[in-house]
């Protein structure tokens, strides 16, 4: 069983910054790639950023040159730093992984539970 855990959203004012944090644990043999996805009401989930291993990141247009994704590999921790924040940007973060079980060897897909972040003055 593998387990995504976020923490680090909350309100924040228009031109504010966040740092969001998923933390992977349980039975992992390898990561393939993490990323943040975010969903605001009415709207469908959208890729925010993605990092596959070894690769470079790649982001959405609507946060290039705000946004920062970044991972520590030894602890299996995604992060995203999210600096001149819009109203825009409100929405559930959720972060996703692809994996390898150490148990079954099978490559999977995974979700954290979202974490709210609103911009608002």
């Amino acid at each position: 069983q593998v387990q995504l855990v976020e923490s680090g959203g909350g309100l924040v004012q228009p031109g504010g910054s966040l740092r969001l944090s998923c933390a992977a644990s349980g039975s992992i043999f390898s990561i393939n790639s993490m990323g943040w996805y975010r969903q605001a009401p009415g709207n469908q989930r959208e890729v925010v950023a993605v990092i596959a291993t070894g690769g470079s990141p790649i982001y959405a247009d609507s946060v290039k040159g705000r946004f920062t994704i970044s991972r520590d590999n030894a602890k299996n921790t995604l992060y995203l730093q999210m600096n001149n924040l819009k109203p825009e940007d409100t929405a559930v973060y959720y972060c996703n992984t692809i994996l390898r079980s150490a148990r079954s060897g099978a490559l999977s897909d995974y979700w954290g539970q979202g974490t709210q972040v609103t911009v608002s003055s």
